[in-house]
């Protein structure tokens, strides 16, 4: 089995315009997320999917000093987005991950990946939600991307790529990966300048002390500074469709 994450990042987000190279400590968000999806030892390559829109060349750019695969598609159509760049490996397992969660930890990435069997279909941790948002792994065959890329026809199966399959349950063998402790209500994902606010904390409270610092680091911080739980826990998340 080899496997390639691919993830979808792109400038022009409706909330928060250009959050995926906005810096902290120097560096963009992203670079951070690629730094620990590199520690995952169970991702063998690493694809960012942009767009063929003019302000993604920055993404573009940055990929290209860091030596990162770049693959341009639609903007609106992410199903086709992924499915295109998912030519550019001989992978046949796909990681989805998505360039709003700079904190992934990569051994969440790698149980996630662990939990994947030939006789599984999906296997995720957004489904039945117990990890926090901002941790969100999904997994699935190249061969069941083709299939969601020729059978999902709505928009909105089409910008959200895998709600043909999390709709339909009952037709595909789904595995859900569960955290020990119910998280779900932890926003550390980045939708707006509030979400950045809190990511922007927690980084900049761990990175200088323990760089390769895990969930459990964050959960730790944040219980030492229960106030900055405040600053986004009004924000609404948006819903698949």
């Amino acid at each position: 089995m080899k496997t390639a994450a691919i993830i979808q990042a792109r400038m022009g987000s409706t909330r928060l315009p250009g959050k995926v190279l906005r810096q902290v400590l120097g560096k963009p968000l992203l670079s951070y997320q690629l730094e620990r999806i590199r520690q995952a030892e169970k991702v063998d390559e690493i694809i960012v999917a942009t767009t063929t829109e003019e302000i993604d060349d920055e993404i573009v750019h940055f990929c290209q000093s860091e030596n990162i695969l770049c693959f341009r598609g639609s903007e609106q159509d992410v199903l086709s987005r992924y499915y295109e760049a998912s030519k550019l490996t001989d992978a046949n397992v796909i990681v989805r991950l998505t360039s709003d969660c700079p904190l992934i930890d990569p051994e969440v990435i790698d149980k996630v990946i662990g939990a994947y069997t030939e006789s599984s279909d999906y296997v995720s941790n957004v489904m039945q939600r117990t990890y926090p948002r901002g941790m969100d792994v999904e997994v699935f065959s190249k061969e069941l991307l083709g299939k969601i890329h020729q059978y999902a026809k709505t928009e909105s199966d089409r910008e959200h790529v895998t709600t043909y399959v999390r709709d339909q349950p009952d037709l595909f063998q789904v595995v859900d990966v569960l955290h020990d402790i119910n998280y779900s209500k932890l926003r550390l994902t980045i939708d707006t300048a509030e979400d950045f606010q809190l990511v922007k904390n927690i980084m900049e409270a761990l990175n200088q002390v323990k760089p390769q610092f895990r969930l459990d680091d964050i959960i730790s911080v944040l219980n030492d500074h229960p106030e900055w739980l405040k600053i986004n826990q009004h924000i609404e998340q948006k819903r698949w469709k």
